[in-house]
């Protein structure tokens, strides 16, 4: 295979909306990035990272001394847990705002990056909160420059222009889509994700199979996120078993990283529906469940809803994973099974069940898909029609 001759040292420009330096050792560029921040008047900067991976990975390693030695003012918030709330939002942007900051570097994986996402609106817009920015009370067209340093090979934010963050008092988890929170520059080193542990490692990578699945079954996919898409299911099939199998395997942990950059570019282009739109009811009830482990809980069910409509499409997508297929409506029962199977084999074995559903909480779910922010505009592109008896029948079916 010709990705064995492509040294994963030899660090790249990845190029979409915004320019992601890619390859082992890329960590290292985040000198030139702050190079490039001082050029245009900024010295004053509030990092945004979870608990302990941002040190755990060696990020801070090379960050710290690079802020410290350009003559960065910084301030770290590095309280962003799972499934991030509206609350961690707002009180990083009062640290950020009383600190001065004038630029946000996100540290992590989805979580961390989008809580700075949303912390660079906010920066922004000095009058509004989080709640007001993700009931989408308001539509920003400016944030303050983002610096994304990946630490997942999972939600490819890196190089998209999403975000998303929970509203506990109402179980609502929606996601915002603005051209002014894509990241200025983002790094994507795989030698910072050998630290992932095996459930970690699944998750993330599981994420990035929904992501391109939804991405290339949209109303308003195209050639290019169907393009992308596929070459993602190839990447991921032939590397997640070695990932997982030797966590330190940086050839892997390169390719799922970039597997997970175009799914995040193809998804960026192709959007999502189904299983995102009923996933993030799940780890609104209940913050612990992995977002990864969720989607991957219902992707079997969601296959076998809307294979009919996009055979097709999905039996080109999946052929690495489930070959032969011939691309006929009739295969849907077949290719959800063998998706499930792959899951289980690779180690994504909960259900709805295991997480702690029953029956009893589909109205909740159902509800809580069709009623929260921007979750309708999921529904509303998905290659079958998403009513409350097609959605309840896909949880049912996942239990």
């Amino acid at each position: 295979m010709w990705e064995a001759k492509i040294s994963p040292n030899k660090v790249f420009e990845l190029r979409c909306k915004n320019t992601t330096y890619f390859g082992i050792g890329s960590i290292k560029k985040i000198k030139d990035i702050l190079e490039v921040l001082k050029n245009k008047g900024i010295n004053n900067v509030i990092l945004v990272t979870g608990k302990g991976s941002y040190k755990a990975s060696g990020a801070w390693d090379v960050i710290k001394p690079a802020l410290e030695e350009a003559g960065f003012k910084y301030t770290l918030y590095d309280k962003v847990g799972p499934n991030p709330t509206v609350d961690m939002i707002d009180e990083a942007a009062k640290m950020g705002r009383e600190a001065g900051a004038k630029a946000v570097i996100g540290i992590g994986g989805g979580s961390p990056i989008d809580t700075a996402n949303s912390v660079a609106v906010l920066l922004e817009y000095t009058g509004k909160n989080a709640r007001e920015l993700y009931e989408q009370k308001f539509g920003p067209e400016k944030a303050v420059p983002i610096i994304a340093i990946n630490l997942t090979h999972g939600t490819g934010t890196e190089v998209d222009r999403f975000a998303v963050a929970t509203i506990p008092e109402k179980n609502y988890k929606p996601a915002i889509a603005y051209d002014c929170i894509y990241p200025m520059y983002a790094i994507d080193d795989p030698a910072l994700m050998t630290k992932l542990d095996k459930k970690q490692t699944i998750a993330v990578t599981v994420d990035a199979l929904n992501h391109i699945t939804e991405a290339a079954t949209t109303l308003v996919a195209s050639p290019y996120s169907i393009l992308t898409a596929k070459e993602t299911v190839r990447l991921i099939v032939r590397y997640l078993p070695a990932a997982v199998n030797d966590p330190e395997n940086l050839v892997a942990r390169y390719y799922l990283l970039y597997a997970s950059a175009l799914a995040g570019i193809s998804f960026d282009n192709g959007l999502l529906h189904l299983t995102h739109a009923l996933e993030h009811p799940l780890s609104a009830v209940k913050p612990e469940i992995a977002h990864g482990l969720g989607l991957g809980a219902i992707l079997p069910a969601v296959v076998k809803t809307i294979y009919p409509a996009v055979s097709e499409v999905l039996a080109d997508l999946y052929s690495p994973m489930v070959p032969g297929l011939k691309g006929l409506p009739a295969e849907a029962e077949y290719v959800a099974k063998k998706v499930e199977e792959w899951l289980f084999n690779v180690g994504c074995t909960q259900k709805l069940s295991d997480f702690g559903f029953t029956k009893d909480d589909v109205p909740t779910l159902v509800k809580l898909a069709k009623t929260t922010p921007s979750l309708d505009g999921l529904l509303s592109i998905a290659p079958v029609d998403a009513t409350e008896a097609v959605i309840a029948k896909i949880y049912e079916e996942s239990l």
